[in-house]
């Protein structure tokens, strides 16, 4: 009996038991290749910050009662962490959006063409490959209260400054923490910026388009990724200042240096587990909170930019 077209397409298609074992499969090929990279996340990153989170609700190391939330209670409450919260915003606020604005007008600058480019570009650059211990030993000299800065605004009869023990220490940091990340970040929005459609640019030069506008119309709209990703890495690194300041200052530096990561390693050298557990909570609470805000401030941003 001559079969019809339609009972053939059905002889063609896997049965159920197909179906599962071809499911089965795939899970069990997705396990092979996910498995170590998983079991990694899993041992270094998620089951230490399920200890953390365990420490932070109990009474101590030697005294496992549950306590709630008591340890938050206590570190909100703590005059120390209100001033490591309070200068760590302060200079987070300052140096990201300098950081990001910075290596941006760079970049702008190195895409036209400008005498001694490649000068200007590696004066950036060279930064990324100095040592931090090296980099420390210069802001030492420039800084220092007899250093080269309050020599030179001797000249002027400008009084010597205690840079690192006034009102200006945050500014020795911020210029630091520029000077050491710029040439990075200029590097990736000149990357971004070579990856902007040039049709798009050319159509908006012959409709007689301004430069204000093909920049805010036409080239944000394609950088608002690369925006996104180095206001995070911005965010990171300013956390991670702690290094120079530490080195700079010690463990107890001036009030307005007096950072989160300084409060964290008093707390762990103080063997207070129970605070520093809290307050790392806390602390990636906010930053998870920040960087969502950030993600939705680009998919709207960039909503209409094509892929």
């Amino acid at each position: 009996m001559v079969k019809t077209k339609q009972e053939k397409l059905k002889s063609r298609q896997p049965s159920l038991w197909q179906r599962s074992n071809e499911k089965v499969l795939g899970f069990l090929h997705a396990s092979c290749f996910l498995g170590p990279s998983f079991l990694g996340v899993l041992l270094f990153y998620i089951v230490p910050f399920g200890v953390v989170v365990y420490y932070s609700l109990i009474q101590g190391p030697m005294n496992n009662s549950f306590v709630g939330l008591q340890n938050y209670v206590n570190v909100l409450q703590n005059n120390a962490f209100r001033t490591a919260v309070k200068n760590t915003v302060v200079f987070t606020g300052i140096a990201v959006p300098l950081a990001v604005v910075g290596s941006l007008v760079l970049a702008l600058m190195l895409e036209c063409r400008i005498p001694l480019k490649s000068q200007f570009r590696t004066f950036f650059l060279s930064p990324m490959v100095v040592p931090i211990a090296s980099i420390i030993l210069v802001w030492q000299v420039m800084f220092h209260y007899n250093g080269v800065v309050n020599e030179f605004l001797q000249i002027f009869g400008t009084a010597k400054i205690d840079w690192l023990k006034s009102d200006f220490c945050k500014v020795v940091i911020v210029v630091l923490f520029l000077w050491k990340n710029l040439g990075y970040f200029m590097i990736l929005f000149m990357a971004a910026l070579n990856n902007i459609p040039k049709t798009l640019l050319e159509v908006a030069d012959v409709e007689g388009a301004s430069a204000a506008h093909k920049f805010f119309k036409i080239k944000l709209r394609y950088l608002s990724p690369t925006v996104l990703f180095v206001t995070i890495l911005s965010i990171i690194n300013a956390f991670k200042v702690f290094r120079e300041i530490y080195l700079l200052t010690g463990d107890y530096p001036y009030t307005g240096l007096y950072m989160m990561q300084h409060f964290m390693n008093n707390m762990f050298k103080n063997l207070d587990y129970q605070r520093l557990s809290a307050a790392a909570v806390i602390l990636a609470l906010a930053m998870i909170v920040l960087i969502a805000i950030l993600f939705a401030v680009e998919n709207w941003f960039g909503r209409d930019v094509e892929g």
